[in-house]
């Protein structure tokens, strides 16, 4: 390895396109900003997000050789000097470089079988201010070891990889334009830029009372309001992209989804229900008031292929090469004590920052005990399982 270099800068393009509060509520409850709040749980600790993101892992898996052939195959087409990689919330601890890892060692290998030097790489890791890129950064010096192990065994040479933190949110421009050739994104597209307006009716009270996202009890006025936040965001974030991503680059995407026709797909709103039960529980113990129970809405959409496909078609920029749904089982073990600790933990470090800011720190432990209780439980009588929608584009 000649050099790894490591930066961190703003993007100074346009203002991240978020909307100023996260939680809408009355003027009594804990008002949100998104960018100085929601990030995943920092650090290396129990509850952080780098000991807690097996979950995320397993989907990055699922999609992992879609992703690094995905890369090398726009690498083959175009044969850049430069080839710039961008993973859009990269979130920290073990999975924010993985696949950078594969996409550089793919395309080391073919340019060693071709006996071309291969390109100098530029790695551009962004998410939300508030992430803990300093722990990305620690583990560069492992990151760096494994390159060159692998560049001596496969003999491909010694590349150049700048590697950039790149702030900020992806609902908005975040590079110079026509600056990158591969963008991915894994389980960060389901997480909406606010929570939608029109959860609250003109009396300033919640029209989904007791839940937090769509469930079954919810009126009509709920997913649909969750609908059009998303194709706002999605239609956004694509337009930033496509000012940004070379003609003839490639984006592959992976977010939560749904099967179902409806907007009830029960692999996706099962554990927000087991949350707001968790939170019922709470609130009849008077360790937590109901109407900020009420007033607590989660900035989140598992969109279905056919949602995405009409953002796609709208926006015009890209091609829509691929797209497919995939099973995710979470009791994946066998034990299920083990399995609900792994995904309570899980929503956990994803969760904590939003709800330690709108509940208090002090409602953390208590609730997620009793979350694991539930998790648990549900997971001794049945399987539980995600669906995963992988998205390939193509920049037109």
């Amino acid at each position: 390895m000649s050099l790894v270099s490591q930066a961190v800068h703003a993007a100074a393009c346009d203002p991240p396109a978020m909307a100023s509060s996260l939680l809408h509520c009355s003027d009594k409850l804990p008002f949100m900003n998104v960018e100085t709040i929601l990030h995943m749980k920092e650090g290396l600790g129990e509850t952080s997000y780098a000991q807690n993101s097996s979950l995320q892992r397993r989907g990055m898996d699922t999609l992992r050789s879609l992703i690094i052939n995905s890369a090398a195959d726009v690498y083959l087409s175009q044969m850049p000097e430069r080839f710039a990689v961008a993973d859009l919330g990269c979130s920290s601890g073990p999975n924010a470089l993985c696949l950078a890892e594969d996409i550089i060692g793919s395309i080391g290998r073919i340019c060693c079988r071709s006996s071309r030097p291969p390109p100098e790489f530029s790695v551009l890791l962004n998410d939300l201010p508030t992430n803990d890129f300093n722990t990305i950064f620690f583990s560069l010096p492992e990151f760096t070891d494994r390159l060159k192990a692998a560049a001596k065994s496969d003999e491909w040479g010694h590349p150049m990889v700048f590697l950039s933190g790149v702030p900020g949110s992806f609902y908005g421009r975040l590079f110079p334009a026509k600056s990158v050739h591969f963008v991915c994104s894994c389980s960060s597209l389901h997480w909406l830029s606010q929570v939608p307006p029109g959860l609250f009716d003109e009396m300033n009270k919640p029209i989904n009372k007791g839940k937090m996202y769509i469930s079954s009890t919810s009126p009509l006025s709920v997913p649909m309001a969750y609908l059009r936040q998303f194709q706002r965001d999605f239609s956004l974030f694509l337009k930033s992209r496509a000012a940004e991503v070379f003609p003839g680059g490639r984006m592959v995407l992976a977010m939560l989804g749904r099967q179902a026709d409806g907007y009830i797909d029960r692999r996706t709103t099962f554990l927000w229900e087991l949350l707001s039960e968790s939170f019922a529980s709470l609130v009849e113990q008077g360790l937590v008031e109901e109407d900020k129970v009420d007033a607590y809405n989660v900035p989140f959409y598992a969109p279905s292929i056919g949602e995405i496909e009409e953002e796609v078609r709208r926006e015009g920029s890209f091609r829509l090469d691929y797209v497919q749904t995939y099973e995710i089982n979470l009791s994946s073990s066998g034990d299920a004590k083990e399995d609900g600790r792994t995904v309570s933990m899980a929503i956990r470090a994803i969760q904590e920052s939003m709800l330690s800011h709108h509940f208090g720190p002090e409602i953390v432990d208590a609730l997620f005990a009793k979350y694991t209780e539930l998790v648990t439980a549900s997971m001794e009588r049945e399987e539980v399982k995600s669906v995963q929608i992988g998205v390939v584009l193509t920049r037109l």
